[in-house]
């Protein structure tokens, strides 16, 4: 009996390991779950969303950073969720819109870039990470028509052409590539003003880092669900960067360096906006 399902097992291998639980534990998928029927008059329901998140090329990379504030309607849910992780070795994820799902999205997807390595015995190439990333926004629809959106930003280090990459999507699953910088989230667009204005090509990794910090810094001026930097709490973004030698995350230490310049700066000048 244990060789029978041994043998069938083996038979229905697949180097993906999304498609395996949707044939076998569909049920285990983190979009294949039934809400309760909406009634009249009732309150939408409410949940912790994860919000701004930026990411650019720098020369020899590519960077991602996160502020570390969840909001729930009008009320603050988190300051300290994490929003940026590493997908593997070379790429990273960074969510925006509900957090659970998200989350629980980007540790599937984890699971599955480890599972086709093992499998195939080699990484999966960046656009294929970036379209099975797809493939499962696109089976979330269903949940983000019921106001359960999840929109990541995808960046990761191509091994074959020897450069950054950055993707952005829709909540169809629709995939499209970035050739400077982007930003997803409620302050997403205060963030974007900032990016076009201190990015520039060739930014080297500590620049591109003080640009990310400032750039969610102004996200956080103008945006209440976005959180800046925290020195009272000792909260800094999350922020990653991706080159021929890997993802790397960013020291705390460097990160609250980089904000007490920033914040130095603006209180000298007297900055109201």
């Amino acid at each position: 009996m244990q060789e029978s399902t041994a043998n069938q097992v083996a038979g229905n291998a697949t180097s993906s390991f999304t498609e395996h639980l949707q044939r076998d534990r569909p049920d285990l998928l983190p979009y294949n779950r039934s809400l309760p029927a909406a009634t009249a008059g009732a309150t939408p329901l409410q949940v912790p969303h994860a919000t701004t998140i930026v990411a650019m090329s720098y020369g020899g990379g590519v960077l991602m950073a996160g502020d570390r504030r969840a909001t729930m309607g009008n009320m603050i849910a988190s300051r300290h969720i994490e929003k940026v992780f590493p997908a593997d070795r070379y790429s990273v994820l960074g969510i925006a819109g509900t957090a659970g799902i998200a989350i629980d999205l980007t540790r599937l997807f984890q699971v599955e870039l480890e599972h086709y390595e093992k499998i195939e015995g080699t990484l999966l190439s960046l656009d294929g990470k970036a379209n099975r990333l797809g493939a499962m926004i696109r089976g979330n629809l269903p949940m983000a028509l019921q106001g359960l959106a999840v929109v990541p930003l995808f960046a990761g280090f191509d091994t074959t052409a020897g450069v950054g990459r950055l993707f952005s999507y829709d909540v169809t699953g629709g995939r499209y590539e970035e050739r400077e910088h982007h930003t997803v989230g409620s302050g997403s667009v205060f963030a974007r003003g900032a990016l076009k204005k201190l990015w520039r090509p060739g930014l080297t990794e500590a620049e591109a880092v003080s640009v990310a910090v400032e750039a969610l810094y102004d996200a956080a001026d103008d945006d209440s669900a976005t959180g800046g930097p925290d020195p009272v709490r000792q909260l800094w973004p999350v922020v990653y960067t991706v080159n021929r030698d890997g993802a790397r995350r960013i020291p705390e230490s460097e990160l609250a360096a980089v904000a007490g310049r920033i914040i130095e700066v603006r209180s000298a000048e007297r900055r109201e906006a």
